[in-house]
């Protein structure tokens, strides 16, 4: 069985960009997966495709989900990576979006078979949206940083050059086959609060948003989002301000956002406060921000 498995196969995409998240590791907050995801339904994108996880997914940490129907049959349905295609005809280029669980297994091999879809559907721009944990505080703008592995992409799209070195995630080695393959690509990531790092972020989503309109000059709708960020806001306050080391730890990480310097004091840990955080939404009786 071949990894991509086709619904149909989308006829006239004009110079689409594919855009990528990856639930997991890349996506704190889930704000690279939430934006991609409102992205899509927000242009009325329709599923073309999947990629087969049998040799991709360790199915004992990501699990298949048992659901019954209204015919009350159950089904399983299991992780896989979702391709959808958004037709915008009154934009310069129109839209294929890729959407599911970082893979466990076989990245080289998983990111073949993307650079090949790519391939095949004459995609112009590779962007992927990515999220990690910061020391920033809630209450100012969400940072989102742009760059690019070659420096002709960096150049057109006016975005720095990588030079991080470490561990990376499926989003990084979907960069450098994107690279190898000769297909343009950027990044996006945004920072996220890592005291709220377990709660979904749709602030961060929000900029991944904003930041990927202009990439791929395509506009949508985010009143529904921006609804969403200022609920959350409002529960996140409410928590800070409950407790007071709490609102100190938070209080000085706006300091230091806001004199462009790094945190120089011993923290908290982030999973005392962020237990702290949700202990209180739940008290609340309070569902936490989505």
């Amino acid at each position: 069985m071949q990894p991509l498995q086709w619904d149909y196969s989308p006829s006239g995409l004009r110079t689409p960009a594919l855009v990528c998240a990856f639930k997991g590791w890349n996506d704190a907050g889930d704000a690279a997966s939430s934006a991609l995801t409102f992205f899509g339904e927000s242009l009325g994108a329709s599923r073309f495709a999947s990629i087969d996880p049998e040799e991709f997914y360790d199915f004992q940490n990501t699990r298949p989900q048992v659901k019954i129907s209204d015919s009350d049959l159950r089904t399983i349905e299991w992780p896989n990576v979702e391709v959808f295609e958004a037709k915008v005809p009154r934009a310069p280029r129109d839209l294929i979006l890729m959407v599911g669980s970082e893979p466990s297994y076989r990245w080289r091999t998983f990111t073949n078979v993307v650079t090949d879809l790519a391939d095949a559907m004459g995609v112009s721009l590779v962007v992927t949206l990515g999220a990690l944990l910061a020391d920033v505080p809630h209450t100012r703008a969400i940072s989102v940083t742009g760059f690019s592995s070659d420096s002709a992409t960096s150049d057109r799209l006016g975005l720095a050059r990588s030079n991080y070195e470490g561990p990376t995630g499926i989003v990084g080695v979907l960069q450098h086959a994107c690279h190898r393959a000769g297909v343009p690509s950027a990044s996006l990531w945004a920072a996220v609060p890592h005291y709220i790092a377990a709660t979904p972020n749709p602030k961060a989503a929000l900029a991944l948003v904003r930041k990927l309109e202009a990439m791929v000059e395509i506009t949508v709708d985010a009143s529904d989002l921006e609804g969403a960020v200022t609920d959350y806001e409002h529960q996140v306050d409410a928590a800070v301000q409950s407790d007071p080391e709490v609102e100190a730890f938070v209080e000085r990480l706006e300091q230091a956002s806001d004199e462009g310097e790094e945190p120089d004091w011993e923290l908290p840990s982030g999973d005392a406060i962020e237990q702290d955080l949700q202990r209180f939404l739940r008290q609340r009786g309070e569902d936490p921000p989505t």
